[in-house]
């Protein structure tokens, strides 16, 4: 019996406790078919993963990360108070007001950056009320019942991130980049800031076509490959 309202050939399955995003990556793995959500809604988190099946390489396919970013504030967004910011980081993480609520990640196999992957997973994980009864434990940390959203259900906001991710995924596919380009650069948190990720710092400019990430020094200009987000395949 179907839990949520998905779009046409999407599919689901509850994690029974197990983290979404490795069950996701196992169903990947074993060929399941492009579109399942898996999904794990508890009273303080939301965890969820959605399974793609890419036509590009790598390297392309990863915009899926900032295509699912991007679906998220819009389906946050339509159901949140006007009041409510959501931004985006580069590096996946998810904020509300100023600080940290949740994150986005992903995994591929293979993970050559010039070939198809026969799989890609995008995990979803949102904090829905604070670790404690305090609700700010740090400046930098926050949940979503925190920042005065008690009335959006988990189901709901799980429902209209796959909806708009996907309204996200047709427009990629059918107008290119720049409308991506341009919602996503609105949402950015941090941009044209001083930033570290990895090995590299300097100022982050913007992002090149395929949303890697610009760091830019007084002597220098280095080019972060989305690709380099990817996590170890579970």
């Amino acid at each position: 019996m179907s839990t949520l309202s998905l779009p046409p050939l999407f599919t689901e399955i509850a994690s029974a406790g197990e983290d979404p995003f490795v069950l996701a990556c196992k169903q990947a793995q074993s060929g399941c078919d492009a579109g399942l959500v898996v999904y794990d809604l508890r009273p303080d988190v939301l965890r969820a993963a959605m399974v793609f099946a890419p036509e590009v390489p790598l390297q392309e396919a990863a915009v899926m990360l900032p295509v699912c970013g991007v679906g998220f504030q819009n389906a946050l967004g339509a159901l949140a108070p006007p009041e409510v910011s959501v931004h985006l980081v580069w590096d996946g993480n998810i904020r509300l007001n100023g600080a940290v609520a949740g994150t986005l990640k992903m995994a591929a196999m293979p993970p050559a950056l010039l070939e198809e992957p026969d799989w890609l997973v995008i995990g979803l994980e949102l904090a829905l009320w604070p670790a404690s009864d305090e609700t700010g434990l740090t400046p930098d940390v926050t949940a979503l019942f925190s920042e005065g959203c008690s009335d959006v259900e988990a189901p709901a906001l799980l429902e209209a991130w796959v909806r708009h991710s996907l309204v996200w995924i047709n427009r990629w596919l059918d107008e290119g980049p720049r409308p991506l380009h341009r919602e996503w650069s609105g949402l950015v948190h941090g941009l044209n800031e001083a930033a570290c990720q990895g090995d590299h710092a300097g100022t982050f400019v913007g992002v090149d076509e395929n949303f890697g990430m610009i760091l830019q020094t007084d002597t220098n200009t280095t080019i972060i490959p989305l690709t380099d987000l990817l996590t170890e395949t579970p």
